[in-house]
């Protein structure tokens, strides 16, 4: 027997038990699934949905976004747009490259 110091914690996580976490219907999840490519849990052997901690966070961004900062769903998918790692990486090598241009513009100056 655990005491409530000692529990284990939840690897995963039932569509139920996600929908109750943000107060949705199921039906809400597996639609946000359908509209964002991102948050594709896995499927268990009976073929029933199971969210990682990291499927849980996703959705919690997406719920902010579309449910509390009143984004529409285009909207909430293009924030994500900006944030996903390859966007990001687009954008640093441009500011790399401005950079690069500026150095090789100040080293002929000398």
């Amino acid at each position: 027997m655990l005491t409530e110091t000692h529990q284990i914690e939840k690897i995963y996580f039932t569509i139920g038990e996600v929908a109750d976490m943000f107060d949705v219907n199921t039906s809400l999840i597996r639609f946000w699934e359908k509209e964002f490519p991102q948050l594709q849990p896995r499927k268990n052997a009976r073929g029933n949905r199971v969210y990682t901690k990291k499927d849980v966070e996703l959705f919690r961004k997406i719920h902010h976004l579309v449910k509390e900062r009143g984004y529409t769903l285009d909207g909430a998918k293009l924030a994500f747009k900006q944030t996903t790692p390859s966007h990001q990486k687009s954008i640093a090598v441009e500011r790399l490259m401005r950079i690069k241009q500026e150095l090789l513009a100040i080293r002929s100056s000398l």
